[in-house]
């Protein structure tokens, strides 16, 4: 069993910097591929990054890519998603997710299998 807790969260300017952490406790996770989603209201789940367990293999939707950074650090069962340059279109939910079989990624939801709760970002024009 996994829990996933994220942090990192706020309220920011356009323009402005936000660095997203996913913290898991329970089990490591170094063998999993670790997944960043999000969500707006009346939306439906939009996958925004992963990266591969091993490798430094990543990923990104077109909208973030440039802007967003995911890495991570299995030796603190840590993965970060570093957001630059935001808009207020990234104004959404963030879900972190972790994906058993770490050895390929996944843009689906339904394929991950562990979630957190979730962390609010705030974008103002």
């Amino acid at each position: 069993q996994v829990q996933l807790v994220e942090s990192g969260g706020g309220l920011v300017q356009t323009g402005g910097s936000l660095r997203l952490s996913c913290t898991a406790s329970g089990r490591t996770f170094s063998n999993y591929a670790m997944g960043w989603f999000r969500q707006a209201p009346g939306k439906e789940r939009e996958f925004v990054a992963v990266i591969r367990w091993r490798g430094a293999i990543t990923t990104y939707t077109d909208s973030a890519r440039g802007r967003f950074t995911i890495s991570r650090d299995n030796a603190k069962n840590t993965v970060y998603l570093q957001m630059n340059s935001l808009k207020p279109e990234d104004t959404a939910v963030y879900y972190c997710a972790a994906k058993r079989s770490g050895a390929t990624i996944s843009r689906v939801a339904r394929e991950y299998d562990y979630w957190g709760q979730g962390t609010q970002v705030t974008v103002s024009s």
